[in-house]
């Protein structure tokens, strides 16, 4: 009988898998951050690699039979805001993950349990290592379960992150990227608080605050989504002479 301490329990009646072998599930939990306190232990940094791919090969799949007449670019689209570091963070969360990460100690008084990179990187290794337990199919299952995708299908529309967002209103009006600033860091390590803002060819900026860099960043651009959604739109700016659309 394979001996599986309570947490491992828990964490596998949510993924609705469980391991054969519990080390890769042990692995696919253990931060880089580690090494630096025990070096003989795996990190899941190989495993992210492994889960990565495999994530991209479902949803791929997912989505080729969910939408027959879709066009490849709104294929990519769709794909994109599935597959990118936030929303996997999201699903993440949406797990629990963050209790079950085994980190060092100075990346836990960090914050490192809600990290958005680190939250990414451990539910791809975690996918990873079903995928070497138990092969593609279970795998595939959990992260339709997991990406709420039943029935083998996607929702006809997928809501893009404010960031994306923005830049498709942006991109659709002729207008440059929108440009993202930093302006300020405050709070303790453990409890930080960023402070971006972001700019729009024609608009007043707009600012943001949230507890990593990228939730400011979202943050901002929400902020300027709001504003855009409840003013004219600009008109097509022409650069001026040397200068780049960017």
């Amino acid at each position: 009988m394979i001996f599986r301490p309570r947490k491992f329990k828990e964490l596998e009646a949510a993924l609705g898998y469980t391991f054969k072998q519990p080390s890769l599930l042990e692995r696919a939990l253990t931060h880089s951050s580690v090494r630096g306190t025990n070096a003989k232990r795996a990190d899941n940094e190989r495993l992210e690699f492994i889960g990565d791919r495999v994530l991209g090969l479902a949803i791929a799949e997912m989505l080729h039979h969910a939408h027959p007449t879709a066009s490849e670019g709104d294929m990519a689209r769709r794909y994109n805001v599935l597959v990118k570091g936030e929303a996997c963070a999201r699903f993440a969360r949406n797990l629990g993950l963050g209790p079950h990460l085994i980190l060092s100690p100075s990346e836990t008084e960090n914050g490192g349990r809600d990290k958005d990179n680190i939250l990414a990187d451990a539910i791809e290794a975690v996918i990873g290592a079903i995928f070497l337990d138990g092969g593609f199919l279970k795998a595939r299952d959990v992260i339709l379960r997991l990406w709420g995708i039943t029935g083998g299908t996607q929702p006809a529309t997928v809501s893009a992150d404010p960031k994306s967002a923005l830049q498709e209103w942006a991109q659709g009006r002729g207008l440059p990227l929108p440009s993202y600033t930093a302006l300020e860091r405050t709070g303790p390590d453990h409890a930080p608080q960023f402070r971006t803002q972001v700019r729009v060819n024609g608009l007043p900026p707009a600012d943001g605050s949230g507890p990593s860099k990228r939730a400011a960043e979202q943050a901002a651009a929400t902020a300027m989504l709001g504003r855009v959604k409840a003013e004219p739109a600009p008109g097509p700016i022409t650069p001026e002479k040397g200068e780049s659309r960017g």
